[in-house]
């Protein structure tokens, strides 16, 4: 009895096209490799000891910098997006002087951020920044120490982080109030609907999945945000205003590079479900 055995197909040989595809993908290949895998491949190699967490969670300056980061995400992020959601709806009206406005509001965003809140910084200074300087001639005080208060640097962290990203996030929730349809403001104005009833019923259901996957959004690309904290106060006074992203540095100046890969690693369980949720979000 005779067994029939299929053939296999016969490979077609690549094309020049291909071949050359092939070699230009290689280097970008090799960047890939030497520049973000291998150093992110290295961090966790450096970080495996659990000695390292040991030493790492017995450091009170890692466990005030866990609440600034809590705090930082759960104050500025829902600071922000509740003024981006309110500042979207301004910026919708068709006002001549309205579009001037928002040209001047988009700046702070444009601007890289060295120059910009090192500014700030210099504003802040208690000797001879230009805000206690201008207090001191209509009081005849000399002013606080801004950043020399744990407090009050977190807070002015906080303020320069919302300062920076809020016109991002305006815009994102202006394009989702412009998608709305006209028509349904114009039937809610003739029912005799209010400014609160339209947003309430009309606004804010069209806008809900984009404002939650933007606040998402958000915490992730706060949790890395490394300029608003490290550029206003260094993490001082103290190493007190430290958040994850900067505590590393911290570790990295002590020449700790252990505790600085493992302040990293630990900021995972914080990162992953909020990808987690954005991903599934996204997915639907």
């Amino acid at each position: 009895m005779s067994t029939l055995v299929a053939a296999d197909p016969v490979s077609k040989p690549a094309s020049p096209w291909q071949t050359w595809g092939r070699i230009l993908v290689l280097p970008y290949l090799l960047i890939f490799v030497v520049f973000v895998l291998f150093p992110v491949c290295y961090g966790l190699w450096l970080a495996r000891h659990p000695s390292s967490y040991e030493h790492l969670f017995a450091d009170p300056i890692f466990l005030r910098t866990v609440v600034n980061t809590l705090v930082f995400l759960l104050v500025a992020i829902n600071l922000k997006m509740v003024i981006a959601l309110a500042l979207s709806g301004f910026f919708l009206h068709e006002r001549w002087w309205i579009k001037i406005l928002s040209v001047l509001f988009i700046l702070p965003w444009a601007v890289p951020s060295i120059p910009t809140i090192l500014s700030v910084r210099f504003m802040l200074n208690p000797e001879w920044g230009v805000i206690n300087s201008t207090y001191f001639r209509l009081t005849g005080l000399d002013g606080p120490n801004w950043l020399n208060d744990p407090t009050l640097a977190l807070s002015f962290s906080m303020l320069m982080h919302i300062w920076k990203s809020l016109p991002f996030w305006t815009l994102i929730l202006l394009a989702g109030r412009m998608a709305i349809p006209s028509e349904q403001y114009e039937a809610a104005s003739v029912d005799g609907a209010t400014r609160w009833q339209k947003f309430r019923f009309i606004t804010w259901p069209a806008m809900k999945g984009l404002f939650l996957t933007s606040t998402l959004l958000s915490m992730i690309w706060t949790l890395g945000d490394f300029n608003s904290v490290y550029l206003l106060t260094g993490g001082g006074p103290a190493d007190l205003t430290h958040v994850l992203a900067t505590l590393g540095i911290r570790y990295l100046r002590l020449d700790q590079l252990d505790l600085a890969m493992a302040s990293i690693v630990v900021a995972l369980p914080l990162v992953l479900p909020l990808v987690y949720f954005m991903m599934k979000r996204l997915s639907k």
